[in-house]
């Protein structure tokens, strides 16, 4: 009898403990929980496809965008005489720029004639003037009006930025910058707008400003508008880390700027005595100088001097300027 009451406890006990194993024990082991979360994972799996889908696309756009920007600047990096009048800000064309440097070429060999120079120094003064001074006047235009660009960009961007915080569409914003900001950079947002009117889109017409003001500068702001209306995001977000941008770049370069002051100043020193030193000796004696013009010997010296001068100053140019 007592052996049949064990048993049966036994028997009972060992049912109850697999009941409970059996109802018990995934809830507190967890493996009722690491279930759910596999359910849960199995159905945000094919959104998490989904996003890194997406992911993947707008990073292909990017870089795409990227790829037909420098497909651009390589195939623009020939610059004509048309561009670069435009892009010193000139209304001229071609044929009105070379009938004026043909003229002034014209006049600097006639007039070395008249006073009884040589042929050889009156076509090396015409070519120098019909040739040299006249893309030297381009270049310095150019430049300054790079300057001039550069120092109001980024004010201009940052109006954009709180425009677009306040609501305003990207367009609306640009045609505020237009409106308000001073030359060239009033007239180069007039360009794009104009460009935008006639049915390029926004992207590509503010990507084409670096072909009228090729700095760095406005190809950020190109790349930025362009990536943007392609592959969508936080404009304004972009926008105020490019404004930064442009600010530390102008920092940097004034910083730069004072710190070869020094050199320049010793540059234009070391490059303005000769000169000054023959210019004093022909005020003290000119008969002793004036064999460098008047001796077949002299003028060969007196060349060769200005071309190691020029050498010189070019070299010295070159290490005291910094591009970055």
């Amino acid at each position: 009898m007592n052996m049949q009451t064990l048993a049966l406890a036994f028997m009972a006990a060992t049912a109850i403990g697999g009941v409970a194993w059996v109802f018990l024990y995934p809830l507190l082991s967890g493996e009722a929980k690491a279930e759910k979360r596999r359910a849960a994972l199995a159905q945000t799996a094919p959104a998490t496809r989904q996003i890194d889908r997406a992911q993947r696309s707008r990073r292909e756009q990017v870089e795409g965008s990227l790829r037909e920007v420098e497909q651009r600047l390589k195939q623009d990096k020939k610059v004509t005489l048309e561009h670069r009048i435009s892009q010193a800000g000139l209304s001229w064309t071609k044929q009105k720029f070379l009938i004026v440097s043909g003229i002034l070429g014209a006049i600097c060999f006639a007039v070395p004639m008249v006073f009884g120079a040589g042929p050889l120094a009156a076509v090396g003064l015409a070519f120098a003037a019909g040739f040299g001074l006249p893309r030297w006047l381009l270049g310095f235009l150019k430049k300054r009006r790079e300057k001039l660009f550069l120092r109001a960009l980024p004010d201009a961007v940052d109006v954009i930025v709180r425009g677009i915080k306040a609501g305003l569409p990207l367009f609306e914003s640009l045609k505020v910058v237009a409106a308000d900001s001073p030359e060239p950079l009033k007239s180069e947002f007039i360009a794009i707008i104009e460009t935008q009117a006639i049915g390029m889109p926004l992207g590509e017409a503010c990507a084409r400003l670096y072909e009228r003001m090729p700095v760095p500068e406005a190809n950020f702001f190109g790349i930025v508008i362009s990536i943007q209306q392609k592959s969508g995001g936080n404009l304004s977000e972009a926008l105020g880390n490019l404004s930064r941008v442009l600010r530390d770049r102008k920092k940097m370069a004034e910083k730069i700027q004072a710190m070869s002051m020094e050199a320049k100043a010793s540059a234009a020193i070391i490059g303005s005595l000769p000169p000054i030193v023959m210019l004093l000796v022909y005020l003290t004696t000119p008969d002793y100088i004036s064999l460098l013009w008047t001796h077949p010997t002299g003028r060969l010296m007196l060349a060769g001097c200005v071309l190691w001068m020029s050498a010189g100053i070019f070299v010295m140019k070159k290490m005291i300027n910094f591009d970055f």
